[in-house]
């Protein structure tokens, strides 16, 4: 009865509090998913053929290499959680500051200088705790 209820309320959470990024989960999920995906805690877990990974509320794309590596998977449901507590800010508290992080060269050239892992920025760190938390399982570190 207990994890009915907290099924259906992890849906209506999505269905309401996330639904810009589900929106956006659910095209990209459905032009990727002829690429393979699976179900893993309420996410569904989409191959794409770009580089990185990226979850966007339910939705979690990973690299078709990388598709079945339990840690990253784990980080990436980390976002998830993210997803599910910052509802319509998750894209302007997490993902902009974690794409800049990503993809800006200057701050490449920061954490190779600084010998800093991309897990080492805020985003991350808190994707690697939330995931940890809620699967029982470790994170990339």
């Amino acid at each position: 009865m207990k994890k009915n209820f907290l099924s259906i309320l992890w849906i209506l959470l999505q269905c309401i509090w996330c639904t810009p990024q589900n929106l956006i989960g659910l095209v990209l999920h459905l032009i990727h998913r002829k690429n393979g995906y699976y179900h893993f805690r309420g996410a569904i877990v989409t191959a794409w053929k770009h580089e990185g990974c990226t979850s966007l509320g339910a939705f979690i794309f990973m690299e078709q290499s990388c598709l079945h590596h339990e840690r990253l998977l784990v980080h990436e449901y980390g976002h998830t959680v993210q997803n599910a507590v910052l509802g319509w800010l998750y894209p302007l508290v997490i993902v902009i500051p974690s794409m800049l992080w990503y993809h800006l060269p200057m701050c490449q050239h920061y954490r190779k200088r600084k010998q800093f892992s991309y897990y080492r920025f805020y985003t991350e760190k808190w994707a690697n705790a939330w995931g940890e938390k809620v699967c029982k399982m470790p994170s990339v570190r």
